[in-house]
């Protein structure tokens, strides 16, 4: 696994004290090419882990925003084979952001366990996220995981027990994503003190990096999750960035540009 860069670029952060931002995109909104551009836009503005989620029709806890943008490219005729070649271009042309794929465990399934987890890896991905396979049903997939090269990233919700807590993070390779309100993903101007003490209280029993997401959706609460976790993932309030644009009819390259504006603004607080 030191190969993998997701691992190497949470090594390298904490080795220079530093936390970071992971913003999410939906893959193929609102197309294919302004995926491209939006990643190397990512990696432009300081960004050094990005999560890609993969279209499905019925996302397990996803709200409106992220949703609409699943349909629309679904829509498009967007596939996971256009994912990959997405990925893979970027990897050619020298992209070196660590890239994890957000996907639903039946897309995963009907390809094969094997096969997904080695064309992942081929194209360029780190890690997986499967957010409606708990811990106690992995057996089957993540030794597949881990023989691919990839990171098994698992989620922790605010109602998992204590004691399930700390026997997700310890299978939880790469990082651990840590939900930081029960509920849906979406815009929140700040979240529960309570979330930052129980990422704080996760942190005295495990070594594993931990990044919280759903709610995050400005720099104030980018920097306050921050100082307790390793990273803040936002998703909603950039797939909103993104929908704005192409209501306004900018191009893929202007599009992704404003996307990048409001990215540098989120990442300040940690760059």
């Amino acid at each position: 696994m030191e190969s993998n860069r997701l691992v190497n670029i949470f090594n390298s952060l904490r080795s220079s004290g530093k936390k970071t931002l992971m913003p999410f995109l939906t893959a193929g909104y609102p197309n294919l090419p302004t995926t491209g551009l939006l990643l190397r836009e990512m990696e432009t503005c300081g960004v050094r882990i990005c999560e890609l989620g993969v279209p499905f029709s019925d996302p397990i806890a996803d709200g409106p925003t992220i949703q609409a943008s699943y349909t629309e490219a679904l829509n498009a005729g967007v596939t996971v084979d256009g994912i990959f070649d997405v990925v893979r271009t970027y990897r050619a042309a020298g992209g070196n952001l660590a890239l994890c794929a957000m996907v639903s465990y039946s897309i995963v399934f009907r390809r094969g366990f094997k096969a997904f987890c080695t064309a992942a890896a081929a194209a360029g991905f780190d890690g997986l996220i499967v957010p409606d396979l708990p811990l106690g049903s992995q057996a089957d997939l993540a030794p597949h995981v881990e023989s691919a090269g990839l990171c098994n990233v698992m989620l922790i919700a605010p109602t998992t027990p204590d004691d399930r807590k700390a026997d997700i993070a310890k299978a939880s390779r790469g990082f651990v994503y840590y939900i930081s309100v029960a509920g849906i993903t979406g815009e929140r101007t700040a979240l529960p003190e309570e979330t930052i003490r129980a990422v704080a209280e996760l942190r005295t029993h495990t070594d594993t990096p931990i990044c919280v997401g759903f709610g995050i959706s400005n720099a104030k609460t980018v920097k306050h999750v921050c100082e307790v976790a390793d990273g803040a993932i936002v998703g909603s309030a950039i797939i909103h960035r993104i929908t704005d644009a192409m209501k306004a009819g900018k191009s893929n390259e202007d599009t992704a540009k404003a996307v990048s504006q409001f990215v540098s603004e989120l990442i300040a607080p940690v760059k």
